[in-house]
């Protein structure tokens, strides 16, 4: 009755896939081009270009920049685009959208640079308890990626995981 306890998933052929491991560090920033317009609506071309000329962007060095406008205006789309040309001298990384999609895309870059032969054939975790937020829409190109090469694919936690995705096996006639 003295049997030693034995931890069965530290014995296991399972990888737990920790997506905050690879969280791209830096600041990220939205800069609302709506704050540049009259009553937050309208674009006046000479007075946007005059704002971004004489603009203090050294603000933004090192900086992940999301580019988009909170209100209803209708902008031309050359704005985000002079904003952009700025941006570009000093951030990390420019993005036309929400922070969600800055995130989307910052992950993107780390999903589609994964060695997956590390991965071949394993039974995989995608953790899903972290500190940082993840996107759903990374989630679902993390699993993309990962069913070209994993043998199993569940969610959560090695104690309480839930099944996602298992390769179908080919039968031998």
């Amino acid at each position: 009755m003295n049997e030693p306890i034995v931890n069965r998933v530290a014995k296991s052929k399972l990888i737990t896939f920790d997506l905050q491991e690879f969280y791209p560090k830096g600041d990220r920033v939205f800069f609302d081009i709506s704050e540049w317009l009259e009553k937050g609506l309208v674009l006046k071309e000479k007075k946007f270009r005059d704002r971004a000329k004489d603009y203090a962007w050294e603000q933004f060095k090192g900086k992940y920049v999301a580019i988009d406008c909170s209100t209803d205006a209708i902008i031309p789309a050359w704005a985000p685009l002079l904003i952009a040309s700025y941006l570009n001298s000093f951030a990390k990384e420019v993005v036309f959208g929400n922070l969600e999609t800055l995130e989307n895309h910052l992950f993107k870059g780390v999903i589609d640079d994964l060695n997956l032969d590390l991965y071949q054939d394993k039974p995989i975790i995608i953790k899903g308890c972290s500190e940082k937020e993840i996107p759903e829409n990374v989630l679902i190109q993390l699993l993309a990626r990962f069913q070209k090469v994993a043998k199993s694919i569940f969610y959560g936690e090695a104690c309480s995981s839930v099944p996602i995705w298992k390769k179908a096996q080919t039968k031998i006639h």
